[in-house]
């Protein structure tokens, strides 16, 4: 019972430190990169739709993408939506096959912003890796009644360790992508 407690909060942080990296993917460095783009979300016939499942990505430069729609009546929509998605800069054109995206050379002012969302967005996904420690926490603490307090305490000292190791991931990852960001 215990065990499985301890195994269940061990794959949601796991989870939960892979989403953190994907999310700090989305953040653009110097370099255009494709997972920026990919969820960015496109009016296809009335529904939000991923980017990546309406086109595909090409980058024959460090600061140009190319995104050839499956669907030719989507470029309109495809680039109205690149070209209000926040915190990119992007500028799309279209030439009716397909949208060529150039993005700015990033600012030293501009880099430091991103720093600051980049933190924020780690804070986030730490709470998120606190709660379900909570929640693990709490699913122990139920169970005082069924199993011994010795065995409950020394679960509670491998739930810190665990979360602990997952924060740490998530800080590690965060380093990573700061010092990614501020490279020139």
């Amino acid at each position: 019972m215990i065990s499985d407690v301890l195994t269940d909060a061990t794959e949601k942080m796991a989870k939960a430190v892979d989403v953190a990296k994907d999310d700090f993917s989305t953040v653009r460095t110097g370099r255009i990169n494709p997972a920026l783009f990919q969820k960015i979300p496109i009016d296809y016939y009335g529904s939000p739709t991923p980017l990546a499942q309406l086109a595909s990505l090409q980058t024959p430069e460090a600061r140009t993408m190319i995104v050839t729609p499956y669907d030719k009546s989507a470029l309109k929509e495809i680039e109205k939506a690149i070209a209000t998605f926040p915190n990119l800069g992007a500028s799309p054109t279209n030439d009716g096959e397909i949208v060529r995206v150039t993005i700015p050379e990033l600012t030293q002012e501009r880099r430091k912003e991103f720093v600051k969302i980049v933190r924020s967005k780690g804070e986030d996904h730490k709470v998120v890796i606190r709660n379900i420690r909570r929640r693990a926490k709490d699913d122990l603490d139920a169970l005082k009644g069924e199993v011994g307090d010795d065995e409950i305490a020394r679960a509670d000292k491998e739930l810190e360790a665990i979360t602990k190791r997952h924060v740490d991931q998530i800080d590690e990852a965060l380093k990573k992508k700061e010092a990614e960001l501020l490279e020139v």
